[in-house]
């Protein structure tokens, strides 16, 4: 099954399908990171019509859904050598950096990504120690990179100024939160929930929008001002 679409402002996801007011860039890439690595049929079906790199220890879930990557980024030192090793033998080329530098090898990824000018999807990004969660969130979402982070478990998508995306939901939602990753998000509207937000302004300080609950199917967001990213979280009992 084919997920990604035809359409230049929308993206679709095996959970939910995204309508965005902004024009979105043509092509798709998916990434893989080395997080918590999400489910072999998700991946198989992100995957589907999506370009496709990893994040050093990304290649092994690649590796254990049979998905030759493009292209293999990072220092190789959370990967297995099984793992790395396929990918040689696969002829994926490699950008390999040292262990010891400044910036994270997602960082890396999306630094490369930003220059393909494609949307991107970012799985195995989740999960694990709380300060690479962290940093990948923020450096995602202060970035010029259209896109969003996503699994079977959890999805963040990210919405810049006058922005607004419409959701549409293909399955349950445990939860929508909506946490500003600048110091205010200011013309917060959200529709299609139980507790409905109108130009309402978020604060890092007191980020209090979290745990709502989908009314119906659609979910609308807009923003006026500031950086903002909306949380679904799909599959709470099995995060880690």
């Amino acid at each position: 099954m084919q997920l990604n679409t035809t359409e230049k402002n929308a993206i679709s996801l095996p959970e939910v399908y995204a309508g965005y007011s902004a024009h979105l860039p043509p092509g798709e890439l998916l990434l893989a990171g080395g997080g918590r690595a999400p489910a072999p049929n998700w991946l198989c079906q992100a995957a589907s019509g999506r370009q496709l790199w990893c994040i050093d220890r990304g290649i092994d879930c690649c590796h254990r859904a049979g998905l030759v990557p493009l292209r293999l980024i990072g220092d190789g030192d959370s990967a297995t050598e099984q793992s790395w090793q396929w990918a040689e033998e696969n002829k994926v080329p490699i950008a390999k950096f040292p262990v010891k530098k400044d910036y994270t090898d997602t960082q890396l990824a999306l630094e490369m990504a930003a220059a393909e000018q494609k949307y991107v999807v970012l799985t195995g990004a989740m999960g694990g120690r709380f300060d690479h969660a962290y940093s990948t969130i923020f450096s995602f979402g202060h970035s010029n990179i259209q896109g969003c982070i996503a699994d079977e478990q959890e999805t963040v998508f990210f919405l810049r100024g006058k922005e607004k995306i419409t959701l549409t939901l293909r399955r349950h939602a445990r939860a929508i939160s909506l946490l500003p990753l600048t110091a205010a998000a200011s013309g917060v509207t959200i529709q299609g929930v139980y507790w409905p937000l109108q130009d309402a302004e978020l604060t890092q300080g007191l980020p209090y929008a979290v745990s709502n609950e989908a009314a119906g199917e659609k979910i609308s967001i807009a923003l006026d001002n500031g950086i903002l990213a909306v949380y679904i979280c799909w599959q709470e009992d099995k995060l880690a």
